[in-house]
């Protein structure tokens, strides 16, 4: 019993994505949320508006980046 080759179809020919790619997108997002939330809640603590925004730039980000790599 042989496999024809001819007959099999990979991901690039079908041009799928690795699921490896897709958790990657996710995680990173993932991660970017979480440190935006982490920077918010220790510039509450120490009470600096400017880390305090960046952190909640950061979390923004991530979560927009979370949902765009859900689309896709």
């Amino acid at each position: 019993m042989s496999i024809d080759k001819s007959k099999i179809a990979t991901q690039d020919d079908l041009e799928e994505k690795a699921p490896i790619d897709q958790v990657e997108k996710r995680v990173e997002a993932e991660m970017k949320r979480l440190e935006g939330t982490a920077k918010r809640d220790v510039a509450e603590s120490l009470q600096n508006e400017e880390l305090a925004q960046e952190g909640e730039r950061l979390k923004r980000e991530g979560e927009q980046d979370l949902e765009k790599a859900s689309l896709d």
